[in-house]
């Protein structure tokens, strides 16, 4: 048979089964669908007022990936030999949570540039940040790229090049996701400089700022390092996948943390707490209070 081939080796989560997998990823459909409505509502509502908040429409979007991820998962499950399917259902997985990634970096980035406005506004640290959302895109592009190619090639060499970018991409991921908590480090026990004011911006206090952003890199953070590392451990047939390749491991670090954020942002109402005047960049301070 031609390509593209059927996968030899077992994968995260294995191969959905109708009585198993359908009911499952049917319930985080369910929570994902009243997520991303949550959001999306979140998003017209302050729209009307004149209150822009971009993140609840990322946020939204994310949910929709996995709502997709799901559904193919369970036409997966009907269809277990459609390898094209298998392929899409992988990388819905995969690529999905990047958005959240550069959610929670961003809300860390605006809590620095209000405690620590001479680094957080600088140009250096402006651009550092920039190219770290550039390299993520082109990163994703990678994976995807490896992704498809791996299901495409019989040849060693190409494969052991698609197996070493998504080792390289889940493990930058793994960075990006861990990233909010060093800024928090660096944020909490610094003393601001004497001529330097704190910048608020958005509702509440800065420490339930942190602590959100805390919250959401850690559980991040968490299935994105449980997914750095098994990529790096020896492959497992499909008849006898290792335990970190079975169900509960593949849901619960996957869907399970996700939806826990997708909800922590939601309940916090990061919308309100992180919100910041429109040209706040170009101006490098936050002007006004939201």
């Amino acid at each position: 048979m031609g390509p593209p081939y059927q996968k030899m080796t077992a994968v995260l989560g294995e191969v959905p089964t109708p009585h198993v997998d359908v009911p499952i990823d049917a319930v985080f459909i369910g929570l994902f669908v009243v997520g991303a409505a949550s959001h999306m509502t979140l998003f017209r509502l302050n729209l009307r007022r004149g209150h822009k908040f971009i993140p609840s429409a990322a946020t939204f979007g994310f949910c929709m990936t996995r709502i997709t991820a799901n559904a193919l998962r369970i036409a997966w499950a009907y269809h277990p030999s459609n390898v094209p399917l298998s392929i899409a259902a992988q990388i819905f997985v995969a690529a999905g949570v990047v958005i959240l990634f550069i959610l929670n970096l961003l809300y860390a980035q605006r809590i620095l540039r209000a405690l620590h406005p001479t680094v957080g506004w600088s140009r250096f640290l402006s651009t550092t940040m920039k190219l770290t959302y550039l390299l993520i895109i082109l990163t994703l592009v990678a994976v995807i790229t490896a992704t498809v190619q791996s299901f495409y090639t019989l040849n060693r060499h190409t494969g052991r090049i698609d197996l070493d970018l998504l080792r390289y991409g889940t493990t930058y991921f793994a960075f990006v996701a861990t990233l909010p908590l060093f800024i928090m480090a660096y944020v909490g026990p610094r003393s601001r400089h004497p001529h330097e004011k704190m910048q608020p911006f958005g509702r509440g206090g800065i420490a339930a700022k942190m602590g959100i952003v805390t919250a959401a890199a850690m559980l991040l953070s968490l299935g994105a390092w449980f997914r750095a590392a098994t990529i790096y451990l020896a492959p497992h047939s499909v008849a006898s996948p290792a335990w970190y390749q079975t169900r509960p491991c593949f849901y619960v670090f996957n869907f399970t943390v996700e939806i826990i954020v997708v909800y922590i942002f939601l309940l916090t109402r990061v919308d309100r707490r992180f919100h910041v005047p429109d040209g706040s960049s170009k101006l490098r301070q936050y002007t006004v209070n939201a």
